[in-house]
Parts: structure tokens; C-alpha cells; sequence
């Protein structure tokens, strides 16, 4: 399937109608896929102002698609089932793969200060004594999901390549926790020893968030390693959508900060003490994730030889 950058659909949409005008006679209701980063009903909660916006907007009716892991959205896309998601970078180059190109990514998040990244951490029970990595060999430590770019795909690339550790030797076992949030909760029930998750700063991150909800205690939770700065992930299309309509949707995505920040605030969950929080979106093409569609085959060589 043929790739269009965001520039190709802007000027496909110029040269004429490739499809019937009026994508809204064909697409009543826009289908969202959401990520199984936290549990379905803080997905639901969060992700009902950007709903509401959306289909305000473009007046067409709305819904958000969720799954139990990563894999459910990447194969409702593959399928026609969802118009569009919000995938990590990793799950979006697995979403790119599986339909052999048939995604195009449009807008990412962008910070405060302007940058668009975020970093993989390993967590561990600050009682635990395990302070780092080295502490952590022969413990059981917890990936999110294989789809997951901070979450299994990162911190497993940086393990053996920076880090000299094979995780299948180095951890007595490697389970997968189904998501971030099940991993943090894993480490402090003791399940897991260590699980790799994420944060944008030392003030928004996957047990922050859990700490400021009431889901676990504060202070219970430590950081005790952090990986170079990560591509964050898309906004991605079916590239067999009419191109208009994958540009008014960007669009409308580009306008919510400024036009409902209240409901901005509550999709990102914006702590008012965060010096640096997300600030709004910024246009990417799929060049800025190749780099993630080589990793991701990268590991899976590895697998293969494993």
C-alpha cells in the first residue's frame, strides 16, 4: 500500500477528487483507537473532552476504540475497523508494517518548551533495595507489552546494546505485564521486582499519574534508570481514507489546545506544578519513525536467533 506523507495528502486533495466529495456521506461515524496505556475507564475519562471536541468540530459522530493490549488497535486499523489512532513509536511502526505501509502519521505531541520526547525508566520498589540495573540481575523484571515502545522495545534495545545485558539471562524471568500501568502496579504489590514504563519529566510519568489518581502510594515508586530521549508517537490514518478527510481531522487535533484548553488540560492530565507540559501538536511524516521500523526488526532478528 502506498505511503502518503502529509504533504502528499494536501496535494492529492488539490489535484482533484481521487474520491467522492463529501468524506462525511461516507464516514457518519470516526472510529479512535486508544492504547491500552492505563486501565479502560481512566482511558475512557481522559479521552472523552479530545471525543467530544472532535466530534463537535467535524460534525460527524465519534467514538474511541479501545483494546486489551497494543496489538487489538494495530490490527483494528489493519482492518479497516478504525479510521485513526494515537500509537507509541513502536506501535505505530508495528501498525506500518502490518499493513505494509497502509498508515501515515500526521501530528505528534509537542512540549511546553518544544520538544517532542519522552524517555523509557526502569521502576522498582524504593524499599527494595535494587538501586540499579546491577542490583536488578537474577530479579523479575516486568516489559508492558511487546508493542510497546518505552515499554519493551527501547528499554530491551538499550539493554543489550548500551547496557551489555541479554534480559532472557540477566532477569530470572521477563514477563509481560499487558500494560504500564499493571507493570508499576506489579512492582508494588511485589509481582515484579523492576518494570519498564515511561515519563516526560521527573513530574509526568506513568506512576506520577498513578500517584496523583490515588492508585498508589506516593513515594513508593523510584526511577532507577532512564534511557536516551525517545521519538513520541503519532496521530496515524488508514492512507486509504479520502486525504481530506485525514487533513480536517489533523486539523481539528491541531486546534483543541488553544480551543478548549480545559478540556486539553484534562486529556493530558496536566499537572499545574509541571514546568514543561504538553503544550499542543507539530506535523511528522513517517521519516521521523524509520528509525523505529528498524529496531523493532532489529528485535525481531533477535528473537529469531534467541
Amino acid at each position: 500500500m502506498k505511503l502518503f506523507t502529509t504533504a502528499a495528502i494536501v496535494a492529492l486533495t488539490a489535484a482533484g477528487p481521487l474520491f467522492a466529495e463529501g468524506w462525511r456521506d461516507d464516514y457518519q461515524v470516526v472510529k479512535f483507537g486508544v492504547l491500552s496505556g492505563e486501565n479502560e475507564k481512566d482511558r475512557l475519562e481522559r479521552n472523552e473532552p479530545l471525543r467530544a471536541y472532535l466530534e463537535d468540530t467535524l460534525g460527524v459522530s465519534v467514538e474511541i476504540f479501545t483494546a486489551g493490549n497494543y496489538d487489538g488497535v494495530i490490527q483494528a486499523i489493519a482492518a479497516n475497523q478504525i479510521e485513526a489512532a494515537r500509537f507509541g513509536s513502536s506501535s505505530y511502526a508495528a501498525a506500518y508494517t502490518a499493513t505494509e505501509g497502509g498508515v501515515v502519521p500526521t501530528l505528534t505531541t509537542v512540549k511546553k518548551d518544544g520538544n517532542s520526547g519522552y524517555n523509557s525508566i526502569v521502576v522498582t520498589r524504593c524499599d527494595s533495595g535494587i538501586k540499579s540495573l546491577a542490583d536488578a540481575e537474577g530479579k523479575v523484571h516486568a516489559f508492558a507489552d511487546p508493542d510497546s515502545t518505552s515499554g519493551y522495545a527501547v528499554p530491551y534495545f538499550n539493554f543489550v546494546s548500551k547496557e551489555g545485558i541479554d534480559p532472557a539471562e540477566y532477569f530470572s524471568a521477563t514477563p509481560f505485564s499487558g500494560s504500564h500501568e499493571a507493570g508499576v502496579q506489579g512492582v508494588v504489590n511485589g509481582t515484579f521486582d523492576t518494570a519498564s514504563t515511561n515519563q516526560s519529566s521527573d513530574l509526568d510519568g506513568v506512576f506520577q499519574n498513578m500517584e496523583n489518581k490515588g492508585m498508589i502510594e506516593k513515594g513508593v515508586v523510584c526511577k532507577i534508570w532512564e534511557s536516551p530521549e525517545i521519538t513520541s508517537g503519532p496521530l496515524a490514518f488508514r492512507t486509504n481514507l479520502p486525504p481530506e478527510m485525514i487533513e480536517e481531522i489533523t486539523a481539528a487535533f491541531e486546534s483543541f489546545p488553544t480551543a478548549d484548553p480545559e478540556g486539553w488540560a484534562a486529556y493530558n492530565r496536566i499537572d499545574p506544578n509541571d514546568p514543561n507540559p504538553d503544550a499542543g501538536f507539530k506535523r511528522v511524516d513517517h521519516e521521523r519513525y524509520q528509525w523505529i521500523v528498524d529496531m523493532r526488526q532489529w528485535l525481531k532478528e533477535q528473537r529469531r536467533g534467541s
